[in-house]
């Protein structure tokens, strides 16, 4: 691993506080909501480790900087906390802005936990810098394609934007559909309008239609389009990215919004740990958590324990992720090295498609897990 040293003060003994440079999408275009519920997470996390000690009795602090789902910010925010003498990053949602940050902590020898996205190449090359939590989008997507094919899903339609993330989905989708007769159709949303999608979805013949694309815009018009279609009332609609996941897709469709299944971080059962945390997570949000801000507690209580063991010196920072065995929220945590991944992985986060309930829009129904 190439090691830059440390800049000054990295393994100070003074007292000053311990920094964590967090990297969080607060502001539009950035899918606020989920940054909202990745920053309750973290914060969480950060008091409670405070409240036992901190890092060998020296205060951690979070640095927060907002990317707005954009990457060049991401990258200068990158750059000024690597200044700011942070030991280690954390968090980022969306994958193309954590990707930018990745690659930019990676030149900087900064090491960097990423808490919630899920692009496989998050490095263009193998990296020791960079470590994280959130499955691959190759292990989600395609545990999402075989509840499609399971569901007698097969011929598939797709409402697109470009984007990296979403050309990477279609292509987990349609090599995962494929071996078993299964088709993918691409549908350009920004060639044709809501209406002008449902005609081509008609004509298709798909008998699902997945959204990936952004969310309010254009994901919420093209359900209530689709909805009030009557040649589409037999079309399954779905939404891999999690959309549904937050309260603000409930609110923005009401029951239009249920029935869409999409993947969702969780596992059937939490540990003693996630059942406390999932408590004061309720209570810091005022709504129910989503799976990002158990990423972001999740991320934290790795950090610490890093940090605990073995110092804030950057380079051992990094270099302690193949150590790591920290109990999570939603099980055990060890990172490891996964074919055709370019980071340390958690192998085994939890993966399961749920939707929301048509008979209670507030509650989710697991469908499939993996």
């Amino acid at each position: 691993m190439n090691t830059p040293p440390s800049p000054p003060g990295a393994e100070r003994t003074d007292g000053s506080p311990v920094r964590i440079g967090a990297l969080v999408p607060l502001t539009r275009p950035g899918w606020a909501e989920a940054g909202q519920h990745l920053l309750a997470g973290l914060e969480l996390a950060v008091g409670e480790v405070n409240d036992t000690g901190g890092i060998g009795g020296r205060a951690l602090e979070l640095v927060v900087r907002d990317t707005a789902a954009d990457p060049r910010k991401a990258e200068a925010a990158v750059d000024e906390l690597a200044r700011l003498g942070v030991a280690a990053l954390a968090g980022e949602y969306h994958s193309v802005v954590a990707r930018s940050a990745a690659a930019r902590a990676d030149a900087l020898g900064l090491p960097f936990l990423c808490s919630s996205a899920v692009l496989d190449a998050l490095t263009e090359e193998p990296t020791e810098w960079v470590a994280r939590l959130a499955p691959p989008q190759s292990r989600g997507w395609r545990i999402f394609a075989d509840f499609l094919l399971d569901a007698g899903h097969s011929r598939i339609a797709v409402a697109t934007q470009p984007s990296v993330y979403w050309a990477s989905g279609t292509r987990i989708l349609r090599d995962r559909l494929a071996p078993r007769g299964g088709t993918v159709a691409e549908l350009d949303t920004g060639a044709l309008t809501p209406a002008g999608l449902c005609d081509a979805l008609a004509d298709s013949g798909a008998s699902a239609l997945l959204l990936l694309v952004g969310q309010p815009d254009p994901a919420v018009p093209l359900v209530r389009s689709v909805r009030r279609d009557p040649r589409l009332a037999d079309v399954l609609i779905g939404a891999p990215a999690g959309q549904p996941e937050f309260a603000g897709w409930a609110a923005a469709l009401g029951g239009d919004g249920a029935a869409i299944p999409f993947l969702r971080y969780l596992p059937e059962h939490f540990t003693p740990l996630g059942v406390r945390v999932g408590a004061a997570l309720r209570e810091r949000l005022a709504e129910a958590p989503s799976f990002v801000a158990y990423e972001g507690y999740d991320t934290v209580a790795v950090l610490a324990d890093v940090l605990r063991t073995h110092g804030t010196d950057r380079a051992r920072v990094a270099g302690a992720w193949p150590r790591v065995a920290v109990e999570g929220t939603r099980g055990p945590i060890r990172f490891s090295r996964t074919p055709g991944i370019s980071v340390r992985q958690w192998t085994w986060a939890p993966v399961q498609v749920v939707d929301r309930d048509p008979a209670d829009p507030g509650r989710f129904r697991v469908l499939h897990a993996g």
